[in-house]
């Protein structure tokens, strides 16, 4: 059942003031290398996609530069990286759609993003959201897990989740609410081990595996 959204509020504002500028954790210094950190990030952490990225977006921040480079020395560079031949075949396929269609410019469009190799509507909202600006949401298992555990959220798919939430979040805080999530889930509703000692919301939790 949904919460209440006076409790919703209560539960954005209480993110607010803990946080109220929260930051993309990966590394990037423009839309085309903040796509590319997204791409690389499915199933691995920011972290390591961070310290892959440090020298590739050197060499590498622009889809013509990554074509120069090459799909054999983009590997190299990623291969510390879960799944990196296929990200790194996407990388450049995605590359060569935007220099071919889009002026080597990432577009501003769901559904244009969403037409190159390797980028799901999660990869989408993610660029949307942090570079754009634009009040998206991109469901990870974080944002997930949170949803269903605040009661934000009752859906089975992430389309579904992200659905009932761009519905009942307040839509000042609708941009924040993607990171404020992610980043609740990373390091205080942990998957294992919740830390529920510092949780901010914990007269809102209900969860069977709560530990205090």
């Amino acid at each position: 059942m949904i919460r209440p959204t006076s409790e919703i509020l209560e539960i954005m504002e209480i993110f607010n003031q803990r946080d109220p500028n929260p930051k993309c954790e990966l590394n990037y210094t423009n839309a085309y290398t903040l796509l590319v950190a997204v791409v690389l990030s499915a199933q691995s952490t920011d972290k390591g996609v961070n310290k892959a990225t440090e020298e590739l977006f050197r060499i590498a921040d622009t889809p013509q530069k990554m074509l120069s480079l090459g799909l054999e020395k983009l590997k190299t560079y990623i291969k510390t990286i879960g799944l990196y031949n296929n990200k790194a075949k996407n990388i450049i396929a995605l590359s060569e759609e935007l220099v071919k269609n889009h002026q080597g410019i990432v577009p501003e469009d769901r559904n244009i993003l969403e037409t190159l190799p390797g980028v799901g509507r999660k990869t989408a909202n993610v660029v949307l959201n942090v570079w754009f600006n634009q009040p998206t949401l991109a469901v990870d298992t974080h944002v997930m897990r949170i949803s269903h555990r605040l009661n934000l959220s009752d859906g089975k798919t992430p389309l579904k989740v992200e659905e009932d939430l761009l519905k009942v979040l307040p839509q000042n805080y609708v941009k924040n609410a993607n990171h404020w999530l992610v980043l609740f889930g990373r390091y205080i509703c942990k998957a294992q081990k919740p830390d529920c000692a510092n949780c901010p919301l914990q007269k809102f939790c209900h969860s069977t595996d709560k530990l205090i």
